[in-house]
């Protein structure tokens, strides 16, 4: 399985587009359109939000599993993108358990957030968060109630009721048509229905006829709803552990977890963030790194490597070895600076501290290592890398106890050194600790 290592954007969706050439299946199990993964192939640029990279190879099955919150609008928006760009989309299957993000979710979203004022958290204000909880208070709508009109009718009247009440007594909102949504929605299950499936069985079926099946996660570690900085947190599970519920498997099913980070440290939204960099270097990195969020096009902070979050995810996830995107982004640096320890209080600590407003008194201790200022976007091969990148490679692989499987020089899929088999190799590569 794939996971982020980080606060998301580290990179996933090219990792897990480059390995699932060897996948029959790739299961997304948790997170909504909140989530972004830019692919770049034959030089056309494809957003996805929802379906699995995994689409773009004709031979693999791609499962939105139950776990995810699903945008019907914005699913079928990413169907026609792909058909638009003969993309087969045959293969894509939807959990018919998985729950539905409804207009009201996306209005609640933001209102919610803009009455936190200075305490927001940053969200995407597209209805995750809402999603969830009315999952959780089971009076969500599902994939498979999309299927039956007279049902979801009688569904959500009530519902639409009481979220108008809402949406006008306390944010003073305008209140949505029942019958409106009600169409659209019937309509969306209809142009949906192809692809509706068991999710359960589909994993299990391909599981006994002994396919390869990965699992992939949006957003990262620390963006974790009981394991991440919290409140600043997701709504969903995007550990490994989330892939169990979120798919519906055991966890001996999951035979290896590969654990993606960028050569660098990068958030969205509101939050701590101890190694951020400010001025020049922070412009830099950005836009060198083309930091700027697939879902909402927001301009992502960056800071340096750090190695004190690295080492909890490589912990909280039980991560086998590391994809490191990005590496290229730090070519032209003279000095480059890793974060291996906090200083609170007057105290040097190592680990990650749960409690966000210690957290927030973090500061940063660095090991200043030489940059190697060259080219390395061209490099195919660990013998290309400059000695300097190499010895930075073994830096992050000693500071997180976990071996390097893959390094990503670009955004192209022939830009990336596979230094081990991330899915059979042993588990100590060339670069471990």
């Amino acid at each position: 399985m794939v996971i982020g290592a980080q606060w998301g954007d580290e990179g996933k969706g090219k990792i897990t587009d480059l390995l699932s050439r060897s996948a029959d299946l790739v299961v997304r199990y948790q997170g909504g359109v909140n989530a972004g993964h830019t692919i770049v192939v034959d030089g056309r640029v494809l957003k996805l939000h929802l379906i699995p990279s995994g689409i773009l190879y004709g031979d693999t099955l791609c499962l939105i599993g139950a776990g995810t919150v699903v945008d019907p609008k914005v699913l079928i928006a990413e169907l026609d993108m792909l058909l638009e760009n003969n993309i087969d989309t045959s293969g894509l299957k939807l959990a018919s358990n998985a729950h539905v993000t409804m207009p009201y979710h996306r209005l609640l979203d933001k209102a919610l957030e803009h009455d936190r004022g200075l305490r927001r958290i940053g969200t995407t204000g597209r209805g995750i968060g809402p999603t969830y909880a009315d999952k959780s208070e089971r009076s969500g709508i599902r994939v498979l109630d999309l299927l039956d009109p007279h049902g979801l009718a009688d569904q959500l009247q009530p519902v639409i009721r009481q979220k108008n009440d809402l949406l006008q007594t306390l944010y003073g909102l305008e209140p949505l048509d029942p019958e409106s949504v009600i169409k659209e929605y019937i309509a969306y299950g209809q142009r949906l229905a192809p692809h509706v499936v068991d999710g359960t069985r589909t994993i299990h079926t391909a599981a006994q006829n002994r396919k390869n099946l990965l699992f992939e996660g949006a957003q990262g570690t620390l963006l974790d709803l009981d394991h991440g900085t919290y409140p600043y947190v997701t709504s969903s599970n995007p550990v490994a552990g989330g892939a169990c519920i979120g798919a519906g498997v055991g966890p001996t099913m999951i035979d290896r977890v590969i654990g993606v980070a960028k050569a660098y440290t990068t958030r969205v939204g509101e939050g701590p963030f101890p190694s951020e960099l400010q001025g020049d270097l922070n412009h830099h990195l950005t836009d060198r790194g083309g930091e700027f969020g697939t879902t909402t096009g927001r301009r992502r902070r960056c800071g340096w490597f750090d190695g004190v979050i690295g080492r909890y995810a490589v912990q909280v996830n039980g991560i086998d070895c590391l994809a490191i995107t990005k590496l290229d982004v730090l070519d032209e640096l003279a000095e480059i600076k890793v974060c291996i320890a906090y200083e609170l209080d007057g105290e040097v600590i190592h680990d990650f501290p749960i409690d966000a407003r210690q957290f927030a008194r973090c500061q940063p201790i660095f090991k200043t290592l030489p940059g190697w200022q060259m080219d390395t976007s061209t490099c195919r091969a660990l013998e290309d890398l400059p000695a300097n990148a190499l010895d930075y490679l073994s830096e992050l692989a000693d500071l997180l106890q976990a071996s390097i499987a893959m390094v990503s020089l670009g955004p192209e899929r022939d830009q990336t050194i596979l230094v081990e088999d991330p899915i059979h190799g042993p588990k100590r590569g060339l670069l471990s600790h």
